[in-house]
């Protein structure tokens, strides 16, 4: 397969992308450390207690060395605070993918350190979106379980019917034939006490675990019966008497130490990643840094991303002359087979059919397909809509929704428009996606959303014979930009869960390697499914 070559000039625009991606780098790792910094704080609670905090609960649980993935760290951001600067993200859970005893599994770690774990902004959508990955990749499912529930004072009823969805999602998971685990570290109340009894294998730390659908306060005030914690949910009684808990620990530590010897015990298949990942791009993954434009209405050739990201920097272009703004390239990213497509200018007739054929054939040849999203979205004007823009660009897209093979996708710069879903965005259920810090996601770039309706106001005060009035449409124009400018950031869309996370471009290349290898793992392994999840006694 021909080795790229790159054309790229590490010249002052180079210099100056790189200072800018460097910038939204640090800004991501600071809003990330802000949760770890918060959590952390709790320290000195959590040691008195004798418990280990959340994060040292999912570091101790973890294989050390192996590959880990965690998964909407920003999921929540800005939605708890409207202040930036104050916004904890993370939703007050911990999502990541990564191994237990050689086992790779979908692990939830509640992050009791902030608030208690009380459930935040998007922590209903967070949840259930990692029950999905769990449930379509055939991974077991681990719940390190420490919440004080629902905030009564910020009660939603839409939380609470949606939050049935939690229930919903482990029951089919263990139905499936995925195991499901929940360590309960401390509190599992009202609704959250039926986290556990969904459960496959439930593990209780003593005199730290409690269960209960109604605790103490609200039980007094529903029947004035008076019960302590222990008596009416501790761990001791659910292992003596109800039966609810299958393993009493002695700590955080001895709870984790049984939940590792479970995945031993279960027969649940290993597949820790051979040692082979391809060879690596001849071109370095520092590039990536340079090449995306701090402007994004700047083009850029995005071959020499995709060479940067694949093995040994190798790409055959389909198509190469053909609907040339639409590039479509056959590649290996760790050694696993990959039909990628990108964007080198608007998707045009010829593009959208080139894209149509590209994703069928690989399809054919079950090839996995990965997204580089740099889209301004689909042509428009006489000449696109008279060579059938719509019904070519309607193939396209019919064929990303209906792909039988892997789809992942990487918001590497603009996404706007029809694009974002022709390119395989968060509508068409890739089975993931991420962003560059860069990226921005939009119906239309925030001067043409402002123009138009600029436009629009002006036409419609034309036909009632009045004449424009240029200060009012200055100010929608503004406006407009400024709403648009507000949500556009990756940093924004990730918040509202519009991604799997935001990532470092110089990730990317392991990154997808990784979600390949959990795509064809999942294809591959065989569960035994039952009737109904494992009912207790």
């Amino acid at each position: 397969m021909p080795v790229f070559a790159s054309r790229a000039k590490q010249d002052a625009a180079f210099a100056e992308n790189r200072e800018y991606m460097l910038a939204q780098i640090t800004e991501m790792r600071m809003l990330e450390q802000r949760t770890r910094d918060t959590s952390a704080k709790a320290g000195p609670r959590f040691a008195k207690r004798g418990q280990l905090l959340p994060r040292e609960r999912l570091a101790l649980l973890l294989d050390s060395h192996a590959p880990l993935l965690e998964l909407s760290a920003l999921s929540g951001y800005m939605l708890d605070k409207s202040d930036p600067a104050a916004s904890i993200p993370g939703s007050g859970i911990a999502v990541c993918i990564g191994y237990v005893a050689g086992v790779r599994c979908l692990i939830i770690a509640d992050d009791s350190g902030i608030d208690a774990g009380a459930l935040q902004p998007m922590g209903l959508e967070k949840f259930q979106r990692a029950q999905k990955i769990a449930l379509d990749h055939k991974l077991p499912f681990i719940h390190l379980v420490e919440s004080a529930g629902a905030n009564l004072l910020g009660y939603r009823v839409e939380d609470f019917v949606h939050g049935g969805g939690n229930f919903c999602g482990l029951a089919r998971l263990s139905a499936a034939g995925n195991p499901v685990i929940a360590l309960v570290h401390g509190s599992s109340t009202a609704g959250g006490a039926n986290m556990t009894g969904l459960s496959d294998y439930v593990v209780m730390v003593r005199d730290r675990a409690k269960a209960f659908l109604a605790g103490p306060p609200l039980l007094k005030a529903a029947t004035g019966e008076i019960a302590t914690d222990e008596e009416l949910g501790g761990a001791q009684m659910h292992g003596t008497v109800s039966g609810l808990a299958e393993y009493l620990a002695d700590n955080d530590a001895d709870g984790i130490r049984i939940v590792r010897d479970l995945m031993r015990s279960i027969g649940t298949v290993t597949d820790l990643p051979s040692t082979s990942k391809g060879k690596a791009p001849r071109l370095p993954a520092e590039d990536l840094l340079g090449l995306m434009p701090k402007d994004g209405r700047k083009p850029v050739d995005m071959r020499e991303i995709a060479a940067r990201i694949v093995d040994d920097s190798e790409i055959l272009e389909f198509k190469a002359d053909y609907g040339p703004g639409t590039v479509c390239l056959h590649a290996s990213i760790h050694g696993q087979q990959v039909g990628i497509l990108t964007n080198n200018g608007p998707i045009d007739p010829a593009g959208a059919n080139k894209a149509t054929h590209f994703i069928q054939a690989c399809c054919q040849s079950d090839v996995a397909l990965v997204y580089l999203q740099n889209t301004t979205g689909y042509l428009v004007g006489k000449e696109p809509e008279r060579a059938g823009m719509i019904k070519h660009g309607s193939k396209m897209i019919q064929a990303v929704a209906n792909a039988s093979v892997p789809q992942i996708t990487i918001m590497c710069g603009a996404s706007y428009g029809a694009g974002n879903y022709g390119m395989c965005g968060r509508g068409f259920d890739p089975d993931f996606l991420f962003s560059w810090p860069n990226a921005r996601t939009a119906v239309m770039g925030a001067e043409q959303a402002a123009n138009t309706m600029v436009n629009v106001m002006a036409d419609a005060a034309k036909a009632k014979g009045n004449g424009a009035d240029a200060p009012m449409l200055e100010t929608l124009r503004k406006k407009v930009i400024e709403n648009f400018e507000r949500q556009m950031s990756a940093f924004y869309t990730s918040g509202r869960m519009l991604d799997d996370g935001v990532i470092d471009p110089r990730d990317t290349r392991n990154v997808i390697g990784f979600a390949l290898s959990i795509c064809r793992a999942g294809q591959k392994r065989k569960l035994r499914q039952t009737s109904f999840g494992v009912a207790r006694p």
